[in-house]
């Protein structure tokens, strides 16, 4: 299945939740549609699953992306996912002026509304002034689709540039938004991201660690907390529902995307004095990045090639074999927010080998179903690594066991999906119709300008 001949244009939607029924039969739901900066994407299968664990509970929801549609996806699901998307950019320049001079003539008072608004979140922004007007441009493709859906409610991933086009969304007279956290990135610039207004214009917003939402209440007055809620990431059951062996040999794998604040380089600093020690211990760097070529000429000057290999971009499927197949997951990170693939492992009865930062610490006990270090250190590292390549095989099962339990306890994506789903209900009345609903949430943004 290939993007250009499969996903459905902005212009033309398909395959819309069908419309509002009279206000006497609505439906308990608010409808709902999902936007995120790049849908399906490899390292973010975490809102897949949380979509389709939404959609279980009883909602329909329309996905929306801004980009995505021309990517590989070795994921047979993210290859439907794909097709299933609408996305914002997909037509190119001219499909996003089209739909900006047609929202200007829609709703001319709105419009100019928005684009103050775009104007105002362009002051000391990481991005200059021409960028937040394409935001604005992205929120005028995205009305008509949400328009034909009759959508309630717009729940947003990340709160970098797909934040900021849901506030031009409710501005223009769209839905009302909430958002998910993640970090680091938001952590990193909060001021330049003015992540405490889009907090302020949010009717929620999910943080998945009590450390996330720590530092979101750092932006925003006590009055706001309350709407600060802790939805952490789920665990797809049929990921985990696998006879999986007890831990053993010497293998150890790290997975993520190859960018500094990975710690990839540090990581292979800590496995050469790991291999010196052990010289048949292996090291597997699942996924791929712009340090790649880096990290292999790094390997190469270590003399590592035996000890380390790279898989590139894998599927979930084999993500799941090559984490059967380890001892270990270990990860170097210096910025995190709470890597899925850290619950992923542990609920394969892998332990962890990690940093100490971040949401890591609330699921990671050291000594007991995994291991913490300082982040940075490379000689913390090749010790803990070599603590857990010499850990007899029966006391590594007890640590990986224990590790199984808590993911499971912690990350169980159904009852995940039920505290968004709360929350939506909380937050977004089903009851009033699309146009009720637009007007209110129009002049609720007004405000937040």
């Amino acid at each position: 299945m290939t993007a250009t001949t499969s996903t459905p244009s902005t212009t033309e939607p398909t395959s819309l939740p069908t419309p509002l029924p009279p206000s006497d039969a609505a439906p308990r739901h608010p409808r709902l549609a999902y936007l995120v900066n790049h849908y399906p994407k490899v390292s973010h299968t975490f809102i897949r699953r949380e979509i389709l664990a939404v959609e279980q509970q009883g909602l329909d929801v329309l996905r929306l992306a801004i980009r995505g549609w021309d990517d590989d996806a070795p994921d047979p699901i993210d290859q439907a996912e794909k097709a299933r998307t609408h996305y914002l950019l997909k037509d190119g320049s001219a499909g996003l002026l089209k739909a900006t001079i047609a929202q200007a003539l829609k709703a001319p008072g709105r419009f100019f509304s928005a684009l103050k608004l775009a104007l105002k979140m362009s002051r000391r922004a990481d991005r200059p002034w021409p960028f937040h007007l394409v935001y604005l441009m992205e929120a005028c493709a995205a009305m008509p689709v949400l328009r034909a859906a009759q959508i309630e409610h717009l729940h947003i991933h990340f709160g970098t540039n797909p934040a900021e086009v849901g506030m031009l969304i409710e501005a223009l007279g769209g839905p009302g938004y909430s958002m998910t956290i993640h970090g680091p990135e938001e952590f990193d610039r909060p001021d330049f991201l003015h992540l405490g207004a889009k907090i302020r214009g949010a009717r929620f917003v999910a943080a998945i660690t009590s450390f996330c939402r720590s530092q979101l209440s750092r932006w925003v007055a006590y009055t706001e907390w309350p709407k600060l809620r802790i939805v952490h990431c789920g665990l797809d059951p049929e990921f985990h529902a696998v006879d999986a062996p007890p831990p053993q040999g010497k293998r150890l794998i790290c997975i993520g995307r190859m960018t500094e604040q990975k710690g990839h380089l540090l990581l292979i600093e800590a496995a050469a004095q790991v291999a010196r020690q052990v010289p048949d211990f292996e090291l597997v760097l699942a996924g791929d990045g712009e340090l790649r070529a880096t990290i292999e000429q790094r390997i190469a000057q270590l003399g590592l090639q035996r000890n380390v290999r790279i898989t590139g971009w894998i599927s979930s499927d084999t993500v799941r074999s090559e984490l059967l197949a380890a001892r270990a997951l270990v990860l170097a990170s210096f910025a995190e927010g709470l890597p899925v693939v850290i619950m992923e492992a542990m609920a394969l009865g892998r332990p962890c080998v990690s940093t100490c930062i971040a949401g890591i610490p609330e699921l990671i006990r050291d000594g007991e179903n995994g291991w913490l270090l300082p982040a940075g250190d490379p000689d913390a590292l090749a010790r803990a690594m070599l603590a857990c390549l010499r850990l007899d095989d029966a006391e590594l099962a007890r640590v990986g066991q224990r590790a199984r339990a808590s993911a499971l306890e912690r990350h169980d994506v159904d009852r995940e999906a039920a505290k968004l789903v709360a929350l939506f209900e909380e937050y977004a009345s089903p009851a009033k119709t699309y146009s009720s609903q637009r007007a209110a949430s129009g002049a609720k943004g007004s405000a937040h300008a």
